[in-house]
């Protein structure tokens, strides 16, 4: 097992077989990727040696994390948090770093490993908590907003971090020395890459995209990251330095969200591959020894985060319950924490069984930490009486809204659409509620006199208290399947009989919308291309009723119409959903097709997964054709499904395979 190919072939096999096991039993994918790490590792089965090839590997996982992380880094961003960045982050990263060095130093003996170790536990997992707090939608709350502050001056720390650790390794005569020369290298290799960077950059990008080549787009973006990466580590540096400031250079011009989407296959999969290599470093003989050790790194790790977390949450103005949050959302160690740990064992600066227990002890922290944010609301209603008042005035300000109102609308989300619903309902005197999450929105409209009120639209309490069993409707302003489907859920438990309406970006959930019991779906897409069609059909003379009944047919079919497009080359990368986005597909029926001649129920088409919406024949053509349509030599079929079913229907037209349903994805 000695190539490099080799290597990371095992490392696939593994990773997609393991991974694909945890997503079906809804287990974060983390935890699979360190089983694959500690299977296929030296410490185990020894399919994989420890070798710098795997490490390379994680090092190109971090890299283009660093990446992002630079992508969204910008100036004015850190100038609005810059009290929650650089007051409540930096507190939180120099707090914690002083207790953990005064709560390690009497075991280590060595203030340069404490200060490693400090390092490397003060981090948090950005990957993790966004995730989660954005699958909750509290990225906008105030405990939300808290996080993030906090993980951007983490991420910032790390940059200093990458210099300092390294130069610990030295002797204590030379540690002077490399500090000040790598503080140097730093400051002039900044220097001049963003003093020139920021006046190339743009032009550049400019260049790149009147090619209109996505190839090269990705080629060039990869050649920035990768050749900024290049330069900061011949400098003495890290690779990973030169990915931040790539990103920081690109998040300035106008290509930042295009890049950020061409970077995310990349990034997951090498990030994925960088937890690998981070379990294949354990060994687990050394863990499950120094067990006990362990144990007190996981116990320091979440405890010590936590109480400073929420003591400097509550410092900084925050409300008990909001500030418990914060502690509980960041009580876990980082990605750049493993690095940080594994880069001070390269170096000799922390001994190579100390880093071992660390690991161990940030890993099992990182296990938790979904966890913790999962059940945040039931520990804070548990253990602070302040929230148990707050949560009971929210409901009262939902229920003083309602109370006067009968057969009047529930709105869900108060953003653009929300409010410009909202005027909509006013201007016909329907009386309505509004409920969302961000507060400073809600302030600010309710002091304008609209009448919208601080509410999670998933929780039962709050629409009961929205007064969902008098309501007429209810309807869900925001495009995010995962949360529309929680709130039908829970409406439908409280008042099954209020119609739900759902907005959606496509036609991809449309069905499973439906199904969960939404009355309409309305695909923002499909909205636009009818006022687009009315539009032009008035302007070439149709009269208005004929439009109207069009419009009328088009909605009462559910959009049937319009759904599914032809793919290009040009299409948008929206558009590009391989597994989940219906498309319209031509086959033309040669004399020799199997299909020619029979009849499409004789076919069974429907066992496809695709449906035949046309029939084209001598320039003429037939919609929504019956079971009892007989194909003939020369024939177009129009076909209607995901690609997997459209590839077994061109196959049954022209082969004659038997039908088969195509496996569903995800």
């Amino acid at each position: 097992m000695g190539t490099t190919l080799e290597s990371v072939l095992i490392l696939l096999a593994a990773a997609v077989l393991v991974v694909g096991v945890f997503r079906t039993l809804h287990l974060p994918p983390l935890v699979g990727y360190l089983c694959v790490g500690l299977l296929v590792g030296p410490h185990a089965l020894g399919l994989i040696a420890d070798s710098r090839d795997t490490d390379h590997l994680a090092e190109f996982g971090v890299v283009f994390l660093m990446f992002s992380i630079g992508l969204e880094f910008s100036l004015p961003r850190l100038f609005q948090m810059r009290r929650m960045v650089l007051g409540l982050g930096g507190a939180q990263v120099a707090v914690t770093m002083a207790l953990i060095i005064a709560a390690t130093l009497p075991f280590l003996d060595d203030w340069r490993a404490a200060f490693a170790v400090a390092g490397a536990l003060a981090m948090s997992s950005t990957a993790i908590v966004v995730r989660m707090l954005a699958d909750r939608m509290q990225l906008d709350t105030p405990h939300g907003r808290a996080a993030l502050g906090v993980l951007l001056m983490q991420d910032l720390v790390v940059v200093p971090l990458l210099i300092v650790i390294p130069a610990l390794g030295g002797s204590a005569e030379t540690m002077a020395g490399a500090l000040a020369l790598a503080a140097l290298k730093a400051a002039v290799v900044l220097s001049v890459i963003l003093f020139f960077g920021q006046r190339l950059m743009r032009p550049w990008f400019h260049a790149v995209a009147r090619r209109r080549s996505h190839e090269l787009f990705i080629a060039n973006v990869l050649l920035i990251t990768l050749g900024l990466a290049y330069v900061t580590e011949i400098a003495g540096l890290s690779l990973a330095l030169g990915a931040f400031l790539a990103g920081m250079l690109i998040s300035e011009t106008e290509y930042r969200h295009q890049v950020e989407e061409d970077i995310k296959p990349f990034r997951e999969v090498l990030l994925g591959l960088f937890f690998v290599t981070v379990g294949m470093k354990l060994d687990l003989a050394v863990v499950t020894v120094n067990l006990l050790a362990v144990a007190g790194v996981f116990a320091l790790t979440t405890l010590v985060k936590f109480a400073v977390v929420f003591a400097l949450a509550r410092a900084f103005g925050s409300p008990t319950g909001a500030a418990m949050r914060s502690g509980l959302a960041l009580a876990q160690a980082g990605e750049f924490g493993l690095v940080l740990i594994g880069l001070g064992a390269a170096r000799d600066v922390v001994d190579p069984v100390v880093a071992q227990v660390t690991t161990a002890g940030m890993l099992l922290s990182m296990l938790l930490a979904p966890l913790l944010i999962q059940h945040s609301d039931r520990l804070v209603m548990r253990f602070s009486k302040a929230e148990w008042m707050l949560r009971a005035l929210q409901l009262h300000q939902v229920a003083v809204q309602s109370l006067a109102s009968e057969r009047h609308i529930i709105i869900c989300g108060y953003g653009r659409t929300g409010q410009s619903l909202a005027r909509f309902l006013q201007r016909a005197d329907v009386s309505y509620v509004a409920l969302d999450l961000d507060p400073d929105r809600v302030r600010e409209a309710a002091a304008a006199g609209e009448t919208v009120v601080y509410g999670d639209a998933s929780r039962r309490e709050t629409l009961v208290a929205a007064g969902i069993s008098r309501a007429a409707a209810l309807i869900i302003s925001y495009s995010d399947t995962a949360s529309s489907l929680k709130v039908l859920h829970v409406a439908h438990e409280v008042a099954p009989a209020v119609p739900v309406v759902v907005r959606t970006a496509d036609d991809t959930e449309l069905d499973r919308l439906t199904q969960a019991g939404a009355a309409e779906v309305v695909p923002e897409t499909f909205e636009s291309s009818l006022i687009l069609a009315s539009n032009a059909l008035l302007l070439v003379g149709v009269p208005v009723r004929r439009v109207l009944t069009l419009l009328r047919d088009v909605r009462k079919e559910r959009y049937r119409l319009l759904r599914g497009f032809y793919s290009g080359a040009t299409d948008e990368p929206a558009d590009l959903d391989e597994a989940a986005q219906a498309r319209l597909h031509s086959v033309a029926l040669s004399d020799a097709a199997y299909a020619v001649g029979r009849s499409l129920g004789e076919l069974a088409m429907g066992a496809t997964g695709a449906d035949v919406t046309a029939v084209r024949r001598r320039n003429i053509r037939a919609e929504d054709p019956g079971p009892e349509t007989r194909l003939q030599g020369g024939d177009v079929v129009v076909l209607l499904g995901t690609p997997a079913a459209l590839e077994a229907a061109e196959m049954r037209l022209l082969q004659g395979t038997p039908a088969r349903v195509p496996p569903l994805s995800g």
